[in-house]
């Protein structure tokens, strides 16, 4: 037992290193491999760069990100950073998507002062 006082310190030291270094390391790469096996075509995405776009296309270790229509690029998949995932439309009683002004009675979308925002606004 004597013999492995000296060695304790150094014990406690390389018990901490792994729990303050190693396993976050770890854990974080395994989410980063989840991540990537996740995407999916039509996936909305947000890149380590800030970029947002839809993947448009899976290869081995690529996607294509399309970020308007018509223009897509080629990326690495370990440049995502996130998928994001979309706010699901709610749906009426009667199945038809609800949208903001769609209110029995609504006059449609407003502007922030409150008026229904059809009218034509003139700068003064």
């Amino acid at each position: 037992m004597d013999s492995l006082g000296p060695l304790l310190p150094f014990i406690v030291i390389l018990g901490a290193f792994w729990l303050l270094i190693i396993r976050p390391a770890r854990t974080k790469q395994r989410a980063q491999r989840a991540l990537q096996e996740n995407l999916q075509v039509g996936s909305e995405v947000m890149l380590t760069s800030g970029l947002y776009g839809t993947v448009a296309a899976i290869e081995d270790d690529r996607i294509v990100i399309e970020t308007s229509p018509g223009v897509t690029m080629r990326w690495a998949k370990p440049a995502v950073a996130r998928i994001l995932t979309p706010a699901e439309p709610e749906t009426s009683d009667d199945g038809h998507q609800d949208r903001p002004g769609d209110e029995p009675g609504g006059a449609g979308p407003t502007t922030p002062d409150g008026t229904a925002g059809t009218e034509s606004t003139e700068q003064r």
